[in-house]
């Protein structure tokens, strides 16, 4: 039976070292990154707006496919004697999850194609179909990341963007429409389940089971894990919405530009988080885990914030140059944005890896203190600063209960 001990000690292969994840986790993101401003200049803005908004209808859906993943990985962290039943249990729950969505999205397509004036049921289609990939994704990255086969995870996490950009870009050079790109994404995001499957090929002994990790019990962590990503992702995005409502045209877009650095601060150390979970899901690892987690993303975006404040010019490059001069002084203060969102993000997972039930409250509460007070503003700067100054109280709040339960016993909590 496989442990999720992780890789042998003294090990000097790479592929056994988290830091293969890094490295993945940025490829995919600039292989993205690098999709979505091509598809940006071949679709042109009729087009690409259409398949943007597919996108951000599908960036909602696979929050499902995060709360599988942190499901599985918390359980063979914390369990690794059961590795076996929650393998087994995980892949059927992520596949009947995949095959529900799909379908709800594929009914639902002609009131996404009108909804979001598509004018092609073939791309609202298609999106149903992409969600039954990424769905499924989730459960076999969370098994191999509670495994801690770093390596596989790595495969995986730098499969979904490279496979994404080339599928994207030749169906787009192709046929230049929405639904070809969506086919690109198609494309991209099954390639990694087969990959996934190859991974988990191996027979597994039986193993232990116990009535804790059936499927009742999972299912209901899942959803659980998924309601609180969800909440992060509403309060990680409630406020570019706002900024459509309560600014002029103008204004909205310069804070959705700065919003693009601030996207680039969370990203940047986001394989933390991967990285990091199963560790905090064990009692003798949580504490220096999440202390060395946050330490590190306190040090990357300090370096960042300091970058942006020096050499604003250059940091006005990454975001659309001059066109969006106006906002050059604030770059930093974005930057501190996304450093603030990346530690709430790993601050939420360790909640999720030690079962917390109350964060979840304290997020919405976030969201709704950020809707309240953010309807007030009318200029970029206050708008931003508000945005900053809710979400750091909401960073020490759940500092303070985390230093609270560290080192405590391993079972549910109420925090």
């Amino acid at each position: 039976m496989t442990s999720s001990a992780g890789p042998p000690r003294g090990t000097t292969d790479l592929r056994h070292r988290p830091a293969v994840v890094a490295v993945a986790m940025g490829g995919m993101n600039l292989a993205l990154y690098v999709f979505t401003a091509v598809a940006a200049r071949l679709l042109g803005p009729r087009e690409y707006g259409a398949f943007a908004s597919l996108m951000a209808v599908l960036i909602v859906v696979s929050v499902l496919q995060l709360g599988i993943q942190a499901t599985a990985a918390r359980r063979i962290s914390a369990d690794p004697e059961h590795v076996g039943q929650i393998e087994r249990e995980t892949l059927r729950l992520a596949l009947r999850a995949a095959l529900l969505v799909g379908c709800l999205l594929l009914l639902a397509s002609p009131a996404i194609d009108r909804l979001l004036r598509l004018d092609s049921l073939l791309a609202a289609g298609l999106l149903a179909l992409c969600a039954v990939p990424v769905t499924y994704l989730g459960g076999q990255l969370g098994v191999l990341q509670g495994e801690r086969r770093w390596w596989p995870v790595a495969v995986l996490y730098l499969a979904s963007g490279v496979c994404r950009l080339v599928a994207g870009v030749a169906l787009i050079l192709w046929h230049p429409t929405d639904a070809s790109a969506m086919a690109g994404v198609l494309v991209g995001s099954a390639v990694p389940v087969a990959l996934g499957v190859y991974a988990l090929r191996r027979t597994r002994d039986p193993g232990l089971v116990g009535e804790h990790h059936g499927r009742r019990p999972v299912a209901r962590e899942m959803l659980a894990s998924t309601q609180t990503l969800l909440a992060f992702l509403v309060l990680m995005n409630c406020d570019v919405v706002l900024a459509r409502t309560v600014l002029d045209e103008h204004d909205a877009g310069l804070y959705a530009a700065g919003l693009i650095l601030t996207k680039a601060m969370l990203f940047l150390p986001q394989f933390v988080v991967v990285v990091a979970f199963p560790a905090m899901a064990t009692v003798h690892e949580r504490q220096r885990a999440l202390v060395r987690g946050l330490a590190f993303i306190l040090a990357v975006g300090t370096a960042g914030v300091l970058a942006c404040a020096l050499l604003p010019g250059l940091a006005l490059v990454f975001v659309g140059g001059d066109e969006y001069a106006e906002i050059r002084g604030l770059l930093w203060l974005f930057a501190v944005l996304g450093t603030v969102l990346c530690l709430l993000q790993l601050l939420v997972y360790a909640v999720l890896a030690r079962q917390g039930t109350r964060t979840v409250v304290l997020v919405w509460v976030a969201v709704l203190v950020v809707l309240a007070v953010g309807s007030q503003q009318s200029t970029v700067t206050s708008l931003l600063t508000s945005v900053v100054v809710i979400d750091s109280v909401l960073f020490a709040a759940l500092l303070l209960l985390s230093l609270r339960r560290l080192g405590g016993p391993d079972r549910a909590s109420a925090v």
